[in-house]
């Protein structure tokens, strides 16, 4: 399942140092902008506490964690829906990611440039909005009267449908709204899917802060908790250069000692991954045994048959059934046949819907 996160921003914005920090993918960081000219693609492995314990149960031959895309997209800056810049190519690279990381400058550095002279998180989260819903209005008027004359010549209902639609989209972005913050019903939401726009791809917004900000935030994190507060979107507090030392350090001891030594439990790294994840909606199911113990990603709402597809099709195309184990029971017993003998796997149908963090077997005849 190949789901991606684009990281965006203005330039200088500590996009770049944060990509690095995720993935062995190393994106050039330099004191200017545009340095990052083609998306670099990483790979980024699920931190998952309960892959963890599962290991420790069986000891496997093989482990093999869940993982998403992270895209480290060029820069943008203003006049971007018209070009200017790298805009059309930002753009682009934007469309084809499923959700938005977007990474906002919030600490003071006269060393580090800025490309509109000040830091202010609100102004530059406002710029980028605003190069998106400038382009997502220009998709909308592109393709109105198009869909209009459809819907009227031939009374087309999916054609008058997505005329509502635009018409929802099109009041929001004059407002100087994105169009994820309209509310659609689910025929709606089905058809508005043809438009791809860009304002309604899910986003997650950083804070990149400077080490005295990364657990108590500062000034320019609440300004940016205060504008985002209607968008329902999650607010992360990051230092990305603290993370590029934590980065640096060889040891899960010494990561810990240096966590510690800040106040913070867990990295920055770890909660952005985990919050990308969610962002596209995913989920984890596992299986365990002696020869591997493996995390599968699944869409959020998947059935039984759809989730054992993604292990192979032949396991879709024949289902039986699956056996479930819930994770705490796995844990509490300490493997499939004890579960077995206390009766803690149940069976189920089609109609199953997987829930986060169940251990699957899969029945099937082809």
């Amino acid at each position: 399942m190949s789901l991606q996160c684009g990281i965006v921003g203005l330039p200088n914005v500590g996009k770049s140092t944060l990509f690095n920090c995720l993935s062995n993918a190393k994106a050039q960081a330099a004191n200017f902008p545009f340095c990052t000219i083609e998306p670099n693609v990483g790979v980024i492995t699920v931190p998952d506490e309960r892959l963890a314990k599962l290991v420790e149960i069986e000891r496997p031959a093989s482990v093999v964690p869940a993982t998403v895309e992270i895209v480290d997209i060029a820069g943008l800056v203003k006049g971007a829906s018209k070009g200017e810049g790298l805009g059309n190519k930002f753009l682009a690279d934007i469309r084809n990611c499923d959700s938005i990381i977007h990474v906002l400058r919030c600490f003071d550095d006269d060393n580090i440039t800025h490309v509109d002279g000040t830091v202010d998180p609100v102004r530059d989260k406002m710029t980028i909005d605003l190069e998106l819903q400038f382009k997502d209005l220009e998709t909308i008027e592109n393709r109105y009267e198009k869909e209009v004359k459809k819907a009227k010549a031939g009374g087309d209902a999916r054609a008058k449908k997505l005329v509502e639609v635009m018409d929802l989209y099109r009041q929001a972005l004059l407002d100087g709204k994105s169009a994820r913050t309209v509310q659609l019903d689910d025929n709606q939401a089905e058809v508005a899917r043809d438009l791809m726009l860009l304002t309604t791809k899910p986003v997650l917004y950083v804070c990149n802060v400077d080490e005295a900000s990364v657990v108590t935030g500062n000034k320019y994190v609440d300004a940016v908790r205060e504008a985002v507060k209607d968008e329902q979107a999650e607010v992360l507090v990051i230092g990305a250069a603290i993370e590029a030392d934590i980065a640096e350090l060889e040891t899960y001891e010494e990561k810990k000692m240096f966590l510690e030594d800040l106040g913070l439990s867990e990295s920055g790294v770890n909660r952005l991954i985990k919050a990308a994840y969610r962002l596209l909606n995913l989920q984890t199911f596992l299986t365990a045994g002696p020869k591997e113990c493996r995390a599968w990603t699944f869409r959020k709402g998947m059935k039984a048959p759809q989730t054992a597809g993604i292990i192979h099709s032949d396991f879709e195309r024949g289902f039986i059934r699956a056996e479930v184990i819930k994770f705490d029971d796995y844990v509490a017993l300490g493997s499939e046949a004890k579960c077995r003998e206390a009766g803690k796997i149940s069976v189920e149908g089609k109609d199953y819907v997987v829930q986060d963090g169940d251990i699957m077997h899969f029945r099937f005849n082809v």
